[in-house]
């Protein structure tokens, strides 16, 4: 073939080929722009509904997982039209691709169960960065979370990390709001109505402290006497707080309760034990022997 007829010959392709290539390149391109433009229109209107910076960071990663997902897909197809168009056969490039695809999928398959858990832990929006959590017999504080793992810290400080596959339960103890159960025990003797009232000003008067205030989102809930312990009346209740603020208030409003019911005179029981000395055959008790001990000045 002469220069003549490979000047024709390239010229024919780019007439046809050519053309036909460079209007896949151009359709892709656009294609690519308008899937960040939508995108990015999206995770804007996300923003403006929410003013928590961890659902936005949710919105950027999920969008970003999205956007670079679909970018993938049209290169994909838009590097097999041109193949196909410079007369390569696609058939045994696709039937090498999927035995390749298979062979790397059975060897990543914990790390796409990986991504696809954490992928809907954030679209769900189980947990965040902040949350006080369960998972499995592991609990702690979410310092991070992304689609590979979650990575907590306990109340030790010890760092737990969870790859998302193997979540399958989430006990999340902080989302919107934080709950604190009281089992307040005191003896027999004392009158329940009483201190269902000294609770509710125990309540009162914390909820009134500028400290806590804003930290107590309604007052205390009181379900009354819940069991008869072996030394103790059992009076249930709980209060609400902010997330991962019930802690806090607990143990401010224990520590004033405590008080109260000294001031009050009412008993929080030790253990009541009953001892039986037994009888002999003839019906007699063995004698019990009970010594007393002056105090030493």
């Amino acid at each position: 073939m002469n220069f003549t007829e490979l000047l024709e010959a390239a010229k024919t392709w780019a007439l046809t080929t050519g053309v036909k290539i460079v209007l896949v390149i151009i359709f892709t391109l656009i294609l690519i722009k308008v899937i960040k433009v939508i995108s990015n229109r999206w995770s804007s209107v996300f923003h403006k509904k929410r003013t928590d910076e961890e659902a936005k960071k949710r919105a950027e990663t999920l969008t970003s997982v999205i956007q670079n997902f679909l970018v993938i897909l049209v290169l994909v197809i838009a590097a097999i039209t041109i193949i196909g168009q410079m007369g390569i056969e696609i058939g045994p490039l696709l039937a090498t691709a999927g035995i390749a695809g298979v062979a790397i999928g059975l060897a990543g398959q914990s790390l796409i169960k990986d991504i696809i858990n954490g992928f809907f832990l954030l679209l769900w929006d189980q947990i965040r960065v902040g949350d006080y959590v369960q998972i499995s017999d592991k609990n702690g504080t979410v310092e991070m979370i992304n689609l590979k793992m979650t990575i907590l810290r306990d109340f030790n400080g010890n760092v737990h990390y969870i790859p998302n596959g193997t979540i399958d339960i989430v006990t999340n103890m902080t989302k919107d709001f934080s709950r604190y159960l009281f089992e307040i025990g005191v003896a027999y003797r004392e009158d329940v109505d009483e201190v269902i009232g000294i609770i509710k000003e125990v309540d009162s008067d914390l909820r009134k402290d500028p400290d806590f205030k804003d930290d107590i989102l309604e007052p205390i809930e009181i379900f009354g006497l819940d069991k008869f312990a072996d030394s103790a009346l059992i009076i249930k209740a709980r209060t609400t707080t902010k997330p991962i603020k019930q802690w806090r208030v607990a143990r401010e409003f224990n520590r004033r309760l405590k008080k109260k019911f000294d001031e009050m005179n009412i008993e929080i029981p030790f253990p009541h034990r009953t001892v039986y000395i037994g009888q002999d055959k003839e019906g007699k008790a063995v004698p019990l022997r009970v010594a007393t001990q002056a105090e030493k000045k």
